[in-house]
């Protein structure tokens, strides 16, 4: 009867050790192989099972387990996926030496390759790092954080889902960068990523009460009247300003402005036209009483006469 060769991948992004039943079940019945130390070879060794570290190559591990029933092959982080594959292809032509198998300790959890995000822009703004990085500060990429969001919603704007994909991959650099920085502030100034995620969570679960917390509720508009109540009780506001973010675009600055004093039933008499920017506003509060997009109509029509002016170079 052939040996059976258990290939055990797990997941380098979880705590070593944490594996299936399935998987401890192999470990403690069978002998353990691995090409290197580990952590998760370390993890095993703590709870008993020895961990032999051999060095070779498919041949190796074929003579190491001949007349074995079964033995466990403990990849490396990266999945010993050269190994095996060399295995496979000699199993394949010698099928009678032994039989493999592929089991799954761990895997990674959804959300698994933001850690390497973290990890890498760790070694980035670390001493010997990347120079640029280090001198960075808040204020020096705020002009990036803009870009990046910007070319985002290009991407969402022409349809191309494959770029967007990468533009939100830029967006979340700057994110992971900038919480990275705070981690080098001084006192109670300091956060890290893990503060950003763990408030972003907090906040989803707390404005969200009909998934969370079984709270019955109508209509979409009922989901979107709670999340207001809810926003207004965690911000003690004195205006119904606040909050705005005064450095968008000022057609959009306006709309959202607009759309606060009406939504707060206050009548507040727009400026007379006057002069440019009171006309400009007031083309806004028109726009928005007619249900458009002033910001949006502005982009459409710059974008036509952006291809005519091309046209003509042509």
């Amino acid at each position: 009867m052939s040996t059976r060769i258990v290939l055990l991948v797990t997941s380098p992004r979880l705590p070593a050790g944490l594996l299936t039943a399935e998987a401890w079940d192999a470990v403690r019945a069978y002998p353990v192989y691995a090409a290197a130390d580990s952590a998760q070879a370390d993890a095993l060794r703590v709870t008993g099972v020895p961990v032999t570290v051999l060095d070779t190559d498919a041949q190796g591990l074929l003579d190491a387990v001949a007349g074995q029933p079964a033995a466990v092959w403990l990849a490396g982080p990266e999945g010993d996926q050269a190994f095996a594959r060399q295995l496979g292809l000699r199993l394949a032509r010698e099928p009678g030496l032994a039989e493999l198998e592929l089991m799954y300790g761990s895997w990674d959890p959804p959300g698994a390759r933001l850690l390497d995000a973290v990890t890498v822009m760790d070694r980035l703004v670390s001493p010997g790092g990347d120079p640029w990085k280090r001198e960075q500060s808040h204020a020096s990429l705020a002009t990036y954080l803009l870009e990046e969001s910007y070319e985002a919603y290009d991407a969402i704007d022409s349809g191309d889902l494959a770029a967007l994909r990468e533009e939100l991959g830029d967006v979340l650099l700057q994110v992971v960068l900038h919480a990275r920085l705070a981690e080098e502030h001084e006192g109670g100034d300091r956060w890290t990523i893990d503060d950003v995620a763990g408030g972003l969570v907090e906040k989803m679960i707390r404005r969200n009460p009909h998934v969370f917390a079984g709270e019955q509720v109508a209509d979409i508009e009922e989901i979107t009247a709670n999340w207001e109540r809810i926003k207004r009780e965690e911000k003690a506001r004195d205006s119904v300003l606040d909050g705005i973010a005064l450095s968008q675009p000022a057609l959009a600055l306006a709309a959202k402005i607009l759309h606060r004093v009406e939504r707060a039933g206050l009548s507040v008499s727009l400026p007379a036209d006057d002069d440019l920017g009171s006309l400009l506003l007031r083309v806004v509060a028109e726009a928005r009483a007619a249900g458009l997009d002033a910001e949006a109509a502005l982009r459409a029509a710059t974008l036509l006469y952006a291809d005519a002016v091309r046209a003509a170079e042509g």
